[in-house]
């Protein structure tokens, strides 16, 4: 008798970085009464909202140290181990710096799913790290309920090349290097609705290395870059605005969606995680008039995993960036999708 092939996104309740908890419960649970004792040498920590923690070795360059897991995004789990390992690596290029190593973080139901299926997953998470120019040196496993990985990953940057999320300066033009709609399509895959030739989209997509965010640090002109994930869009670009003390205008119009997405919405279709996104920071958003709202509330708060690099770039500096991304191939995401702003009575505009 023929054996029915694994599912993997069958025995996870989430989805890739749709798994992240809303960013109003994760303030909850960070919130701390210990007085933590100084430290010149950590640059980024827990004291802003940034990809990845950051410290000064004392000779111009820095150590960058982040970590991300999370459960079955798509079924195949050689391609489920190189999204995780992708997912986790693009902390590093979001702050401009270089991988180092990575340790791998499994957790698996090893009465219910075979070692095997294991075995190819870290093995997806090895190839991604051979891309990235990395050795997968170690880990850790558990024997959990759902089936989880990720990395730990290490890297470093000259200081004067770090980027963070929250030194963006008002007049900055955005650029977004991915397309929106993973969320929206994963939830598909797993209702049974997405064809294969979408799921081919997104599975290229998810694992595509940001590698382009190491060479974006090195220009003067980006003010302050991050990679969407988890929180949407919307959620990061708060983040982004929000921490540099200034507002954002998104360009709905030029935001760029994956072909067959906005189908998808049509039909109702998209992750839970959208509507835990917008509870947490709706409140901070505006529309204005021509904006298709039912739609735009459900792709903007998308929750994406190894989203695009967001990047705050100085207008004299765009015709640098731009030809670095053509340079890399990113060609379809010349074009800006938003303006950092002074500060409004709502962090995000929403315009047509």
């Amino acid at each position: 008798m023929t054996q029915e092939p694994i599912r993997l996104t069958q025995y996870s309740h989430g989805a890739g970085c749709g798994c992240k908890i809303a960013p109003k419960v994760l303030d909850e649970i960070l919130k701390t009464s210990v007085a933590f004792p100084d430290n010149d040498h950590l640059l980024v920590g827990n004291h802003s909202r940034d990809d990845a923690a950051v410290y000064d070795l004392g000779n111009g360059t820095a150590i960058i140290s982040t970590t991300d897991f999370f459960m079955p995004i798509v079924d195949d789990p050689f391609e489920f181990g190189r999204i995780a390992a992708a997912n986790s690596i693009s902390d590093i290029y979001a702050m401009g710096g270089k991988p180092l190593m990575a340790i791998a973080v499994l957790g698996w139901p090893v009465n219910k799913i075979p070692a095997e299926v294991a075995q190819k997953v870290v093995e997806g998470g090895r190839s991604i790290c051979a891309e990235a120019g990395i050795a997968l040196a170690g880990g850790h496993s558990i024997d959990s309920p759902e089936p989880i990985f990720g990395l730990a990953v290490t890297g470093i940057v000259p200081i004067e090349y770090l980027k963070q999320n929250n030194s963006a300066r008002e007049g900055d033009l955005l650029f977004l290097t991915k397309p929106l709609g993973v969320g929206i399509l994963s939830t598909a895959q797993k209702r049974g609705l997405l064809n294969e030739e979408l799921l081919g989209i997104i599975v290229k997509q998810m694992t595509t290395l940001n590698k382009t965010g190491e060479e974006l640090g090195k220009i003067k002109g980006v003010h302050a870059m991050t990679d969407v994930t988890g929180f949407g869009l919307l959620g990061h670009l708060i983040e982004m605005a929000g921490g540099s003390g200034l507002g954002a205008d998104l360009w709905y119009d030029k935001i760029p969606a994956i072909s067959g997405v906005k189908d998808y919405i049509a039909r109702s279709v998209f992750p839970d995680g959208t509507t835990r996104n917008w509870s947490s920071y709706g409140e901070k958003v505006k529309f204005e008039k021509g904006v298709p709202v039912a739609e735009a509330f459900k792709l903007l708060p998308d929750p994406q995993t190894n989203g695009g690099l967001l990047i705050a770039v100085a207008e004299e500096a765009q015709q640098e960036v731009v030809a670095l991304l053509e340079k890399n191939g990113l060609t379809g995401f010349t074009s800006p999708i938003g303006r950092i702003t002074a500060a409004n009575e709502k962090l995000v505009v929403i315009k047509p």
